[in-house]
């Protein structure tokens, strides 16, 4: 999940860019105003730079009231429907993905679509600008620096003035961030409580249900997963998402392909670290990165954008799936 969010965040970083365009040609002067839930050598790399007991922060947090919430929420899935734990814990994350994180990422492409159909007004003004901006500068003998500078403090103003026109300024598309990353946190942290042995329902203790309420090979979801099965699947697919990302992006910037990169290698990290929790909250990350990609596929569809009434946009396309798959063969299998 953490690597979908990385994703989100590398499809974010466009529209985050300083913009050098602006819809105005006003100029304004320079000058205005237990079991660990990771591994060991991860606890003491913290340690090493928080002050105090590493685990005083973690303790805060597994008994706070958002992974309180949690735990209920969890309880009440169980409880309602009856199902093994390992049910609950699928149709939870389904629930709260479905819910909550699939309309905020339908509202981020909402967004970055308006942002991006603004681009070619703002390239035609910014070409207008740029040359006012040189007149300017002969005229009044500005050095390059404070032509510069006076280019680029108009352009900060006015392409805020334009998003707020249209009302799609790129930071109302990290709403899902900030939503998506302490849900999967919170939720992460009650399973491991569950785990742990530290919350009981109906005067049962709740890490006991867990110990027999896996399926397959994994039964006991309070055991790590000794078969490395799950976390593996973790990280491919969290690699999926990236890639997906990656193959529809062409000319990317040095430093989105620097953020790239390091998705990517966190997306392989995960599979260690998986390997050192409870098989509950492995078979949750796992539930929460497939619909994670379920929910990027999902989002390409044009049907669907239509339905959500995202805008039209010059590089949407009428068949993206085929052109997923064609890059991805170009990129994967045509090279070899």
């Amino acid at each position: 999940m953490l690597c979908g969010l990385g994703g989100r965040w590398l499809r974010l970083l466009p529209a985050l860019q300083p913009r050098t365009w602006g819809p105005s040609l006003a100029l304004a002067s320079v000058g205005s105003s237990e079991r660990p839930l990771f591994p060991v050598w991860a606890a003491a790399s913290v340690s090493a730079f928080a002050p105090g007991d590493a685990s005083s922060w973690y303790e805060a947090l597994a008994a706070s009231a958002p992974v309180r919430g949690a735990e209920e929420v969890l309880l009440g899935v169980h409880t309602a429907t009856g199902l093994p734990w390992w049910g609950s814990i699928l149709l939870t994350t389904v629930a709260l993905r479905g819910a909550v994180t699939l309309p905020l990422a339908a509202y981020q492409h909402y967004i970055l679509a308006k942002v991006e159909n603004l681009q070619p007004e703002i390239k035609s003004i910014a070409k207008h600008l740029n040359q006012e901006v040189a007149i300017r500068a002969n005229q009044l003998g500005w050095s390059k620096k404070v032509a510069r500078l006076t280019y680029f403090k108009n352009m900060q103003r006015l392409v805020s003035e334009l998003y707020v026109r249209d009302n799609c300024h790129p930071f109302k598309a990290t709403l899902l961030v900030w939503i998506q990353l302490p849900m999967w946190i919170f939720m992460s942290v009650a399973l491991r409580n569950f785990s742990m042995g530290a919350a009981h329902s109906e005067g049962f203790s709740v890490q006991e249900q867990l110990a027999t309420g896996g399926v397959l090979w994994f039964p006991d979801l309070t055991a790590l997963d000794s078969t490395w099965i799950l976390p593996v699947s973790i990280g491919v697919i969290n690699l999926l998402i990236v890639e997906i990302f990656a193959l529809q992006k062409l000319g990317m910037s040095r430093f989105q392909k620097y953020v790239t990169y390091f998705v990517r290698a966190l997306s392989v990290l995960m599979i260690p670290i998986a390997a050192t929790v409870p098989l509950s909250v492995v078979l949750y990350w796992l539930c929460s990165s497939f619909m994670g990609l379920s929910q990027n596929l999902l989002l390409r569809s044009p049907g669907f954008r239509r339905f959500c009434r995202i805008p039209l946009t010059k590089s949407d396309s009428d068949t993206p799936y085929k052109d997923v798959f064609a890059a991805f063969c170009a990129k994967f299998i045509s090279r070899k």
